[in-house]
């Protein structure tokens, strides 16, 4: 044996030798976080059953196969992670490169819903049809794009040397780059995914250091414009009647407010442990709309209870610990805007998903993060996994 500093060589079987190697000090394996992974394949898996239990019994949905649902979430479930992987393995430093591309690619896929491309569900003119029952989201993208044009424009100069903190050109490039899509989406109209983008740019600039005074000023200024919103008509009748209906939950039970009511009375009905999976009474029964996407979270309180649900929550939460460490550790601002924009989005859609079934937050039609059913909102998730993953690459490895 041989000592080379904090270093020891040792003599191995070939089978360890291999291990060795694989954990070698700038081995992708050693630089991965593997609690973020894990948990967001437990959540994901956790995804995969609930959803199954949500529509195995739905015939007009799964045109007669039970398991018509369950292997294609999972299926998004492996492209998703193949494309964490590819993210991974592009790096930051190409990936910085690449982020003007990939944003014009993204806008022109909100241009495309925009066009006789575009089609209608559930209200929302925000889809792409692809044949074949596959469809796109591009809204559920342009939150990527957004976390990555306002990161590399804030950092440029301060990664640069030239600035300590973004000056103000830099702030104001930022916010037109997370704009143009928001006004877009906004068009469809899909008033969900703007609100999830609103407080993603928030916390990105406060990530980025910015002066306060832009953040206050942006307050002020979306208060305004949803006034304006409002005022000039822009939301769509259903949009209003769900606000209507979250102000007076008593308004429309029968209407409006029918898929909130059933889904408190889903999750109410599991008390500690749940029904059971596949045992729920409202989710056999059919009684909530649209189980497998934005209301899935009922199926988790209905058949796994408050411990079931506390669990995913729980998931939930250590992601957004792993995505906060690696924001604090990482070595350059474009690292931590990057990776504190993922956390800003992420529990924003959670609480907002979770907090409409539960009755304290408007219906606004988004999913459940790495639970839903959905293709886009997979591959954007992972995406964004794969770019924390990145970001902790960066750093230096302790020994």
């Amino acid at each position: 044996m041989t000592s080379y500093g904090s270093y020891r060589t040792v003599r191995l079987s070939p089978r360890r030798s291999s291990l060795s190697r694989a954990l070698a000090k700038d081995s992708p394996l050693r630089r991965v976080d593997w609690i973020i992974i894990l948990a967001a394949l437990a959540l994901s898996m956790m995804g995969s059953l609930l959803v199954w239990s949500a529509t195995r019994g739905r015939d007009s949905l799964t045109h007669g196969d039970p398991q018509y649902f369950l292997y294609r979430h999972l299926t998004n479930l492996m492209i998703g992670i193949g494309l964490c992987v590819a993210t991974i393995t592009l790096g930051t430093r190409r990936l910085r490169t690449a982020v003007p591309f990939l944003y014009l690619a993204v806008m022109l896929m909100l241009f495309a819903v925009l066009s006789p491309l575009g089609s209608t569900i559930n209200g929302a003119h925000s889809w792409i049809q692809l044949g074949g029952g596959f469809s796109i989201q591009p809204a559920e993208f342009a939150k990527l794009a957004i976390v990555l044009g306002m990161a590399t424009v804030l950092s440029a100069r301060v990664d640069a040397g030239e600035r300590e903190f973004p000056p103000s050109r830099s702030v104001l490039q930022a916010l037109a780059v997370a704009g143009f899509p928001m006004c877009v989406v906004l068009l469809m109209p899909d008033l969900g995914s703007v609100m999830v983008m609103v407080v993603t740019m928030f916390g990105v600039l406060l990530a980025s250091g910015a002066a306060n005074r832009w953040v206050f000023g942006l307050l002020g200024g979306g208060t305004v414009g949803a006034l304006a919103v409002w005022k000039l008509g822009i939301l769509s009748q259903y949009q209003i009647d769900r606000f209507a209906a979250f102000a007076n939950p008593a308004l429309d039970p029968a209407g409006v407010g029918y898929n909130t009511a059933q889904a408190r009375i889903a999750i109410g009905s599991g008390g500690l442990t749940g029904m059971g999976l596949f045992h729920g009474t409202q989710t056999t029964g059919q009684f909530v709309p649209e189980q497998q996407t934005d209301f899935v979270f009922s199926v988790a309180g209905e058949e796994l209870g408050f411990i079931g649900a506390l669990v995913m929550i729980g998931l939930l939460g250590v992601i957004l610990w792993r995505a906060c460490r690696i924001a604090r550790q990482a070595t350059d601002l474009f690292g931590t805007v990057l990776a504190a924009g993922a956390v800003t989005w992420f529990a924003f859609q959670a609480f907002e998903n979770i907090g409409m079934n539960l009755g304290i937050m408007p219906v606004a039609g988004i999913p459940l993060p790495f639970v839903s059913y959905g293709g886009s909102s997979m591959f954007a998730v992972w995406i964004a996994i794969g770019l924390l993953q990145s970001v902790r690459s960066q750093r230096p490895i302790a020994i």
